[in-house]
């Protein structure tokens, strides 16, 4: 793609407030018009420059450096200036409202890293991990978001795309030869590739999952009966008292929510009213806003007292497609040992919350639940929306082997192969709509 636009950008790049320095970023053709009128010493091309910076009259406004990146060798690809200010808001505010009046105007959210992307410096995929670097929570995620900048989840996708072409172009021709002695798509390369392909596509899907779970994290709702640990629960995840714990069932009123790290896991732990029976107005309503939590959760701890002997009538109220596990609670007070157990109905894990005996075991079956892994070498940050390109292609392609093995439908196939490769093209942008770039790059900061 080429630049979109003739007009010359500017704006703050730091955050707003008082501070040592303040950058001021301008982007386009009439960057060079600009310093001309706003510093008296000539652009030097990636030189830092100390000068004065004037206003209309010449009168020095701030003192501060100056850096110059010609086009196309810069983050946009166009002429980029960039002025270190002292930080203070009125200072960086003079001096902006002066390149305005110079011919610049004002930069839209995410405006710089659109043009890169436009000016094909970077990809979709890149310029979204610009804005997840700057969002990171958490170490790991940071990390992964500076991966994905360099490259690692677009060249693991472009790899898939180059696959996808050959596949193409092997079963376009196998159709356009159809006279020809040897039948291409019955001697089983392309179902072998087809399913080769299949599994590639799994292998990105999976560390893309973890990579959404690194920026995202992930949401987990404590529930069950009054009184059967879930607030003590949340304390002990959580580090210190994040809830109040009393021995009067029905303390938790509200859902409380709590953002916390598990060996640089991100979660979102939401304590909830304890489920019951309840003609209190104010009880139900928290109650109904539990209910209401968990169909939302990415999983659902359900807390059980394990003296409890109706604990079982709890279990019939769940939700039968929500991801559940149920945590027996108290058995320090039956003198047994912590153990997790998994069958088909799901992980039981016996604990104690009061003694911490099984709490271990409960953080690990969290990160296990998810696929997560503390080692980030091989792990992009990814999006929502990459996991359901990734999904949508994977489908694509096992529709393309169905079409394949059952019908032997070459046009069939061939058009199964180019929805898939459309699909993966929507993550770095190759094949994207303008809405999608408008929601994208708007949630970028001014700035950036």
């Amino acid at each position: 793609m080429d630049g979109f636009t003739s007009d010359t950008i500017a704006a703050i790049a730091t955050p707003r407030g008082n501070g040592g320095v303040g950058i001021i970023r301008i982007s386009g053709t009439a960057v060079t018009k600009i310093a001309a009128a706003i510093i008296k010493p000539p652009l030097r091309t990636r030189h830092a420059l100390f000068t004065p910076f004037v206003d209309a009259e010449g009168e020095t406004i701030d003192s501060g450096i100056v850096l110059y990146f010609p086009a196309p060798a810069s983050y946009t690809g166009e002429d980029i200036l960039e002025l270190q200010c002292h930080g203070g808001s009125i200072i960086l505010d003079m001096v902006l409202k002066r390149i305005l009046t110079l011919g610049a105007r004002l930069a839209n959210p995410g405006e710089f890293t659109e043009r890169a992307f436009l000016n094909n410096k970077i990809d979709l995929a890149q310029a979204e991990a610009v804005a997840d670097l700057i969002e990171s929570s958490t170490e790991q995620a940071a990390r992964s978001a500076q991966k994905s900048m360099q490259g690692v989840f677009s060249g693991k996708i472009h790899e898939l795309v180059t696959e996808l072409t050959e596949l193409r172009t092997f079963v376009e021709a196998a159709i356009d030869f159809v006279d020809e002695d040897i039948d291409f798509l019955s001697d089983g390369v392309v179902e072998n590739r087809i399913i080769r392909l299949s599994e590639q596509i799994q292998g990105v899907l999976k560390t893309a999952r973890q990579g959404r779970l690194l920026r995202e994290g992930m949401t987990v709702v404590l529930a069950g009966k009054p009184n059967a640990g879930k607030s003590s629960l949340l304390n002990a995840l959580a580090g210190h008292d994040a809830a109040i714990v009393t021995d009067v069932a029905g303390t938790t009123r509200d859902v409380l929510k709590e953002h916390i790290q598990i060996d640089g896991m991100p979660l979102h732990i939401i304590d909830t009213a304890g489920l019951r029976d309840s003609d209190e107005a104010v009880e139900k309503e928290g109650i109904r806003r539990a209910r209401e939590e968990i169909n939302k959760a990415d999983k659902v701890l359900l807390l059980i007292d394990v003296q409890d002997p109706e604990h079982r009538s709890i279990l019939a109220t769940m939700p039968g497609d929500i991801n559940l596990t149920k945590i027996y609670n108290k058995i320090d007070l039956l003198g047994l040992e912590p153990e997790i157990t998994e069958s088909d109905c799901g992980a039981q894990i016996y604990l104690s919350i009061k003694t911490g005996k099984g709490l271990d075991l409960l953080r690990q079956h969290l990160k296990n639940s998810v696929g997560f892994n503390a080692a980030t070498e091989n792990v992009f940050i990814a999006r929502r929306r990459h996991i359901e390109a990734l999904k949508k292609s994977f489908d694509f392609v096992q529709s393309a082997l169905g079409q394949l093995q059952n019908n032997q439908a070459g046009e069939l196939v061939a058009e199964d192969l180019r929805q898939a490769q459309n699909s993966l093209a929507e993550i770095t942008g190759q094949f994207s709509s303008d809405d999608l770039l408008g929601h994208i790059f708007s949630s970028f900061c001014i700035g950036k």
